[in-house]
């Protein structure tokens, strides 16, 4: 697991936006989507629900959150 798409995971976990979160991250959105796209692959579910423009964490991502600031911090 990479730190780098953990720390992109926790910018949109945190703003609740892909574009926020590259923005935070000084980095394009494609790039973040990239990262997210990659970790929920890495682990067979995904993190986020996607409905329109809202973005919120699913269980797994919950799940996850905790222990991406622990790795990351």
């Amino acid at each position: 697991m990479d730190t780098a798409n953990l720390t992109a995971f926790l910018a949109v976990a945190e703003t609740a936006s892909f574009s926020r979160a590259a923005e935070l991250l000084h980095l394009t959105q494609p790039a973040i989507s990239k990262r997210i796209a990659s970790l929920e692959q890495q682990l067979n579910c995904r993190l986020f629900d996607r409905i329109g423009r809202h973005v919120g964490l699913t269980e797994a991502g919950l799940a996850l959150q905790p222990r991406a600031l622990q790795i990351t911090h």
